[in-house]
């Protein structure tokens, strides 16, 4: 049996969600999401999706590009993933070598990645050259399971609204969450800059749910939102909560995490999943309090490119 690695077809997008929803079960992926993230891409970007075939079967997958989006010039990312019952077999290293390769050519002077932490996937990072950085957690929690925490009284000129009553005038929303993306601890960091492409690549990206999407609002100013991103069937995942600068220490985040979980199980979804880097005590600790539980762990890896 042969392996071979090639660029993505648009008829490839249901195979590939089911090699990622196979070795990466705790991310809300969804074949318009992995359609619509290709043709929306910035060209800046220089995104690439790769398959790798076995036999005319896709076994594997890997995103490939620069993020545009860094102060830092030059900062690439590749995350391959493979099916779990395929690997052993070289995708997982052609898939690496063709990402490493466009990067190179696209004049990228690191690549990014995001490791499972398992001895197995750890030895592969390594042995490629890569060097570890930081965790970050995946958690769960089983909306259908237990009782959510009850929504708090809110505080005199708090009030609750939802991505969806942004509709006419999106900007706002964009503010917030260049702000708070911007305070996020990560390896690269992240300016959000351009308003149409956050339309394009955010705003109106399949999956964001603007009706259980949270935001809080104090005295009529965004404080804090809790983003929700739905596969439109049982799963549901919070992409982003953060709180403003000028409103942090008040609660306002769990607030609008408790009313989007509130409003995500009322809509029928059962399974709500959410992402944590590991030295964010503060929002652990918030997804502890809902009851959420770290199913795996991932560790960032960073090769510097000749």
């Amino acid at each position: 049996m042969t392996v071979m690695v090639r660029d993505f077809r648009p008829s490839d997008a249901e195979a590939w969600v089911r090699v990622r929803r196979a070795a990466l079960p705790y991310m809300v992926t969804t074949p318009e999401q992995v359609l619509s993230d290709l043709a929306d891409a910035h060209p800046g970007r220089h995104y690439r999706l790769l398959v790798a075939e076995e036999d005319g079967e896709v076994i594997g997958t890997a995103q490939v590009g620069i993020s545009h989006e860094s102060p830092v010039p030059g900062q690439g990312f590749c995350n391959p993933y493979v099916r779990p019952d395929s690997t052993g077999r070289g995708a997982g290293s052609l898939l690496a070598r063709a990402g490493e390769e466009h990067l190179t050519d696209m004049g990228a002077t690191a690549v990014y990645t995001w490791v499972l932490d398992e001895p197995g996937n750890r030895a592969f990072a390594e042995k490629r050259g890569y060097a570890a950085r930081r965790p970050a957690h995946f958690l769960r929690l089983g909306l259908a399971e237990g009782a959510l925490p009850p929504l708090p009284e809110l505080p005199a000129g708090v009030e609750l609204l939802t991505a969806a009553d942004f509709e006419d005038d999106p900007r706002p929303m964009f503010e917030a969450d260049a702000e708070t993306t911007a305070d996020e601890p990560s390896d690269v960091p992240v300016e959000f800059s351009d308003y149409e492409d956050w339309l394009a690549t955010t705003w109106r990206r399949p999956g964001f749910d603007h009706a259980l999407t949270t935001v809080v609002t104090v005295d009529g100013r965004i404080a804090a939102f809790s983003a929700a991103m739905t596969d439109g069937l049982t799963r549901y995942s919070s992409a982003m909560t953060g709180t403003l600068r000028a409103f942090r220490g008040r609660g306002l985040a769990k607030l609008a995490k408790c009313d989007s979980l509130h409003r995500a199980r009322a809509a029928g979804y059962t399974d709500a999943y959410t992402g944590n880097d590991a030295d964010n005590g503060p929002m652990l600790a918030v997804n502890r309090w809902f009851g959420y539980e770290i199913c795996a762990t991932e560790v960032s890896h960073v090769r510097r490119l000749p």
